[in-house]
Parts: structure tokens; C-alpha cells; sequence
């Protein structure tokens, strides 16, 4: 069964929110959180508004908002347990950035022409309908914003990518350990470029970031693109 109502991100990253209260001093695209670009990919951030699509518990938004310049970061997360987590862990950091607690299309189609860069590393770009996230991503960034996100470049495992806009169900568990499904768009890089064309992108680039061995590694398609129009000078 697919369950949308209770939170199937309630036991994601709990070890880790446990033992690790740091704030990374790298920022990753890639699967397995260990190579390709870093925050360059995201362009210059200083004095820019930023929004992480789908932030888990922000910790790339805590990198971003300690080691670069932004104006302001804002962590978007549908999760209320990833959500508190990001609290209890980046809440200091409230003075630069915002936590919020949304559903993600929701936030954006609210925040129209807000943001200069958005992003999403596997985050609500894999798990939300892209035909209703992307315009909406269009909508909510300023005329030559960016949008930048990492996804699964084939299935776990090494099934392909989806030919066409086509979700996976992927296992899931509520917070009572019940087992659930969720939806997970994998997609191949010309559906992606197709989609973002759609929803009012242009200058669309994809590289893949090749992963490790073993039964969960995976490579990474890194998608950027900008919202058409002109920036305002």
C-alpha cells in the first residue's frame, strides 16, 4: 500500500542525528556523498536567496549558510521528523537560515519570483510529480535563476532509468515500523531535459557522477538549468 498521510521519513537519518551534530565543511552531489563538484555547481551564492528542495535535516543548507555568503537560506522539508531534526541540530543558525516545514510544491508555488538558486540533492526533485514541481520551481525563481539537482541516474541495484515520467514505488516504513510504499521518480536525462523545457527552462546541462560497487551504489545524473527570461540588472 502506499500510505501519503503518515511520515515515511520518520527513522531516515536518526543514527546519524544522533553522533553527528556537525556542520559538514563539504557539500556533496553525488550518491554516495563522497565526490564530484561541490557548492561551485550552485554559481556564486553571496547575497543570494537560496532554497534547499526537500532539505532532510539542512544539512547542505548549514554548510552553505557557514561557509559561503548567501543573503538568506531557506531548508524546505515535508517531513515533520526531518523537519524537527534540522531544528534541533541548525536552529542557531536561524539568523540565515529558515527552516520550514512544507510541502514542497506548496512552498513554491507561495514564494513566486523569491529565489535565485534552488536546489535538490535526491531530495524533493526524486519524490514529488515533476510535472508539478518543476513549473512551480520555474515560477518561484527570479528571471536567469538556477536550478540545480542531483537524482539517481538508474535504479538501486542497476535497473534503468524510466524512458518516460514514470514513478517507482520503493519500500518505506510508517513511524511505527509498519511497512509502506513512497514514489521515487527515476528518470533518464532526455525526460528530465523534457520536462524542464516544459516548465520554462532553458540552458539545461546533466553530468553523471559515477558511483561505487556494491548492491546500493549508483551513479548520479547532476541536472542544472536556469529559469528563462533575463536577469534583473
Amino acid at each position: 500500500m502506499t500510505i501519503s498521510t503518515s511520515d515515511l521519513w520518520h527513522h531516515y537519518g536518526r543514527t546519524r542525528h544522533a553522533t553527528d551534530r556537525t556542520v559538514p565543511d563539504r557539500f556533496f552531489w553525488s550518491w554516495g556523498q563522497d565526490g564530484g563538484p561541490g557548492a561551485e555547481a550552485l554559481g556564486d551564492v553571496t547575497g543570494r536567496c537560496v532554497g534547499d528542495l526537500g532539505a532532510g535535516a539542512a544539512r547542505h543548507a548549514a554548510h552553505l549558510t557557514v561557509h559561503h555568503q548567501p543573503a538568506r537560506i531557506i531548508a524546505v522539508d515535508a517531513s515533520p521528523a526531518q523537519h524537527d531534526m534540522a531544528e534541533d541540530l541548525y536552529g542557531h543558525l536561524a539568523s540565515r537560515l529558515r527552516l520550514v516545514h512544507s510541502d514542497v510544491p506548496r512552498h513554491l508555488r507561495a514564494m513566486t519570483g523569491t529565489y535565485d538558486v534552488l536546489y535538490s540533492v535526491f531530495g524533493a526533485v526524486d519524490f514529488a510529480e515533476p510535472r508539478e514541481l518543476l513549473p512551480a520551481a520555474a515560477a518561484a525563481l527570479r528571471p536567469g535563476g538556477r536550478l540545480v539537482f542531483s537524482t539517481l541516474a538508474h535504479h538501486l541495484g542497476g535497473e534503468p532509468a524510466h524512458p518516460d515520467v514514470q514513478h517507482t514505488e520503493i519500500g518505506a516504513k510508517t513511524p511505527d515500523g509498519a511497512a509502506a510504499t513512497m514514489r521515487r521518480w527515476v528518470l533518464q536525462e532526455q525526460v528530465w531535459t523534457k520536462l524542464l523545457d516544459e516548465a520554462g527552462f532553458t540552458r539545461i546541462s546533466a553530468e553523471t557522477l559515477p558511483g561505487g560497487r556494491g548492491p546500493r551504489a549508483a551513479d548520479t545524473l547532476l541536472v542544472t538549468a536556469f529559469r528563462k527570461g533575463q536577469p534583473a540588472v
